[in-house]
């Protein structure tokens, strides 16, 4: 959810891990590599500009590109994206239907309802230095995955259903399920194959997350300037199914709105497409000729508790808190009418969706009632706040609502990878306020709760709630859930487990809300508006 989402670790937001490192170590290591040549020194330069088919396509992405950008651990937003330019996985996946298609494998498996799929390499396939995609690299990736003392982000989207990965020869590979898992074959996208000559050497993992990419895909980084620019380049021998139409490419992290406006606005414009558009502006920027399209999803603002902390250990509490938020206001004032108050932990569009038992209709007696009830009176909350900007919009109703129930509230909104660095070094906090975006990784439900709920991911230590009795229990269901072979009974159990994620509310959405894309139709065609963070322009080409 950083970013996660986004911008949390996501989400929106969204890098999951903060670690020490620079890019400079990482091409220090790597000087001969592609992914470290010299690019733009700053946002002002956008590569040659200019006109034409060789013009660099300039983007903006509301969301920072200082995350880890390892794929294995990102949850990023502009990270995530980026990677989606760079890397491939066997199979990829639509940015809007998330089917999946061949990316690096040759083709979809014909079963999937099998417990062995077998993938041919995709012939010539090359990473960005020139060496050729091997079945040797495929299975380093995996067993980086799998490997069950190495803790990555992406282990818990495997490692509960994938058993082991083979190499049969140099370009043909084996995964082996551990039961059918029809939905694991769009989950191959989030398994980038990255080259094991570059990320096996001593150090190198660390480059990865400081930003050193390195891929088959269509197009290579070519520079990397935390907080600015990460710049890309066409890669001449990528030969597979989404070849690139821009020639190079800038993406500028401006996580402030009004700047990230102006640069796509009025007859000066520096970028020709952006994300994360604030409500307020989608009229000017249609009134100047952008086109701005929304997509809505499983983004959203959450609360997460420090459930280790009195009295947010007392579930009356947690709920008391969600029961004050005036939500229909937050949804008028902040977000313009584009959003929704959540009515489950799913969005309503989620194929799984079901309306929870417990549902947090604005309520300030019953909100005061829970607290009477559990004995808590005078409580003073500070909310750590990503700065994320439409969720800055919403932090005054948040204030005013708890402030209207008693609950003396401070707002401290900072930047995201300030906020999770905290939560990585295990810092006292009382309640956090970010958003998330767990489409990001994909659509199925049984995804989007082990990213928020998984026993061993890093929400649930940043809730400190995985010793509760009811989390033990919650844990058990998600595995029975994931192992059941029918598809109605599947749903039905992973409906009831969100039922109780409902009625905990240690991590939940207070709002679901809609993002926005601006583009100009005069320079670009083919875009589509993705209903999580960043851009995906595989599919877009030049007007």
């Amino acid at each position: 959810m950083r970013d996660v989402t986004h911008d949390v670790p996501a989400p929106h937001r969204r890098s999951f891990l903060k670690h020490s490192g620079a890019l400079g170590a990482a091409c220090a290591v790597q000087a001969s590599l592609a992914a470290c040549s010299a690019g733009p020194e700053s946002t002002n330069d956008t590569g040659d500009g200019g006109e034409g088919p060789n013009r660099t396509l300039t983007a903006v992405i509301g969301y920072g590109n200082d995350g880890t950008w390892d794929p294995t651990q990102t949850a990023s937003a502009f990270c995530m994206a980026a990677n989606n330019h760079i890397y491939e996985g066997l199979l990829d996946t639509d940015p809007i239907s998330r089917e999946p298609y061949p990316a690096l494998a040759t083709r979809v498996p014909a079963d999937l309802g099998a417990t062995s799929w077998k993938f041919t390499l995709r012939p010539g396939a090359t990473f960005h230095d020139g060496r050729p995609v091997a079945a040797d690299d495929v299975v380093f990736v995996f067993d980086r995955i799998l490997d069950p003392d190495t803790q990555t982000l992406a282990k818990g989207f495997f490692e509960p259903w994938l058993k082991d990965v083979r190499k049969i020869d140099e370009r043909n590979v084996e995964l082996v399920l551990k039961f059918p898992f029809p939905e694991g074959a769009s989950r191959l996208t989030l398994a980038k194959i990255m080259p094991k000559h570059v990320f096996s050497r001593p150090g190198a993992w660390n480059d990865a997350i400081a930003g050193l990419a390195v891929g088959s895909g269509p197009y290579r980084q070519t520079a990397h300037h935390p907080k600015s620019n990460t710049t890309f380049e066409a890669y001449a021998g990528y030969n597979g199914p989404r070849r690139p139409a821009f020639k190079k490419m800038n993406w500028l992290t401006i996580v402030d709105a009004a700047p990230r406006v102006a640069k796509i606005s009025g007859g000066s414009a520096g970028a020709q497409i952006a994300d994360n558009i604030p409500y307020a502006n989608i009229g000017v920027l249609e009134s100047g000729g952008m086109t701005v399209a929304g997509g809505f999803g499983m983004n959203n603002l959450f609360l997460m508790f420090n459930t280790a902390r009195k009295p947010f250990d007392d579930v009356r509490v947690r709920q008391a808190l969600h029961y004050a938020i005036d939500t229909e206001q937050m949804v008028e004032v902040a977000l313009k009418g584009h959003g929704k108050p959540s009515s489950s932990f799913l969005n309503e569009a989620n194929p799984a969706y079901r309306r929870a038992k417990t549902v947090y209709d604005h309520d300030p007696d019953k909100a005061r009632a829970l607290l009477k009830a559990a004995g808590v009176s005078g409580l003073r909350i500070e909310i750590l706040a990503v700065n994320v900007s439409w969720i800055v919009d919403c932090l005054p109703t948040i204030k005013s609502s708890w402030d209207a129930i008693g609950v003396r509230t401070t707002l401290s909104p900072q930047e995201t990878t300030a906020v999770f660095t905290k939560m990585d070094q295990k810092r006292d906090y009382q309640v956090v306020a970010a958003a998330s975006n767990p489409n990001q990784f994909g659509l199925d439900a049984d995804l989007i709760m082990r990213y928020n709920y998984g026993p061993e991911n890093l929400w649930m230590r940043y809730a400190r709630w995985t010793g509760d009795p009811v989390a033990r229990q919650l844990f058990k269901d998600m595995d029975r859930a994931t192992r059941e072979p029918d598809a109605a009974r599947k749903k039905a159990m992973i409906q009831d487990y969100v039922d109780v994620v409902a009625q905990q509310a240690v991590l939940y959405p207070v709002v679901h809300n809609e993002l926005m894309t601006a583009w100009d139709p005069s320079d670009l065609a083919g875009i589509r508006a993705q209903p999580y963070p960043g851009i995906n322009v595989l599919q877009a080409r030049w007007a």
